[in-house]
């Protein structure tokens, strides 16, 4: 005689149970620097990747079943999470049919390539009761969750001007669709796009928005230099990227009426999944400690600052609190669009040699 489980275990086993979940894309982005971070999360299973190179993908990824397009893909019902890690152009339609078949969906930053498509893919989201977010893996950069802390300690006291930069020498301008003249391409897309998101992180909003987008390198199709202002009430937040910087100068500059820190130096995560060591390895997310911050105080003391530990797994851990308890997602769409809506009042600065006022979406 067969005895049925009580309704209150099998919710329990549906909330804990790991989240079927699926890769659309395996270029850098997806093989690097996503795949590894979802197979270590215990509350995902990656159980299939969309490519067209099945040998590459079971090279790293022996279990998972690889589908060539989307479309089979979507034809397994017991996905129930995609995401999307494929160039900017396919973000929108994937991501939109994704929710149509009621998959929960993540997107690679940036989430859209404009403002419009970014609102219909939340309502469609809305409509179909899915959880939608973007990959805004810098958020958990240990030198940005050090910063953080220390505003929301009021260290700084009244932060009156804020640097972040993302300079690298890269002479060369290589084939391949991120410097192409096509929408969505160069580095404000790229780059610019984790700067502005933890600009908005820490500070809301800006009022107005001031920028310079330069195709700085000889043959360079698209943006490879920006200098962005995002104006605030009572503070300026200045955001550069370049690709001929033969020196990276200070990753963070803060300044505020009772203490100023300089830090330079990248998060170390990157980094060590190019080298194909992720979370499961010692020393993840540690910063050098010749990289640490440096605090000066008003009253002239310098105190070094240990950087936080960062974690790019805490963003796929939330994921699935979030999908398995209706928690907050560890980053919200309207947030996501609000990065693309800044992108754009940049290049319209950019073009009409002014600044932009910004308003609420």
């Amino acid at each position: 005689m067969s005895t049925a489980i009580a309704p209150s275990t099998a919710a329990s086993e549906q909330s804990t149970r790991p989240i079927r979940t699926a890769l659309v894309g395996f270029g850098i982005s997806g093989q690097c620097f996503q795949a590894p971070i979802i197979d270590y999360v215990t509350a995902l299973d990656l159980v299939a990747v969309v490519s067209s190179d099945a040998e590459k993908v079971h090279q790293q990824l022996p279990q998972v079943t690889v589908y060539p397009n989307l479309n089979d893909l979507l034809t397994d019902d017991s996905i129930e999470l995609v995401i999307i890690a494929t160039p900017n152009n396919l973000h929108y339609p994937m991501a939109k049919q994704a929710l149509d078949a009621g998959k929960h969906v993540v997107i690679e930053k940036p989430f859209v390539n404009h403002s419009e498509d970014g609102k219909a893919l939340i309502a469609l989201a809305k409509a179909h009761h899915r959880k939608l977010t973007v990959y805004h893996s810098r958020r958990f950069d240990g030198d940005f969750l050090t910063i953080k802390r220390l505003m929301n300690e009021q260290t700084f006291g009244q932060v009156h001007t804020f640097y972040s930069s993302y300079n690298r020498y890269r002479p060369e301008v290589k084939v391949r669709w991120r410097e192409q003249n096509i929408p969505g391409a160069g580095i404000l897309y790229d780059l610019g796009a984790h700067l502005i998101d933890q600009a908005l992180a820490l500070f809301g909003l800006p009022i107005l928005i001031n920028a310079t987008l330069r195709n700085q390198r000889p043959g360079a199709q698209a943006v490879d230099h920006f200098h962005v202002q995002l104006h605030y009430p009572d503070c300026d937040v200045i955001l550069h990227g370049n690709c001929l910087s033969t020196t990276e100068g200070p990753r963070f500059q803060v300044f505020g009426d009772q203490a100023s820190f300089i830090k330079y130096g990248m998060d170390s995560q990157e980094a060590q999944l190019r080298e194909k060591q992720g979370p499961e390895h010692p020393g993840w997310g540690l910063d050098d400690p010749a990289n640490f911050g440096v605090l000066t105080t008003a009253e002239g003391e310098r105190r070094t600052i240990p950087t936080e530990q960062g974690g790019y797994e805490q963003f796929f851990t939330q994921l699935a609190t979030a999908i398995h308890h209706n928690h907050p997602l560890p980053v919200l769409p309207d947030e996501a669009l609000n990065v693309v809506r800044v992108i754009e009042a940049a290049y319209q600065s950019a073009a009409e040699k002014r600044t932009i006022p910004f308003l609420p979406a």
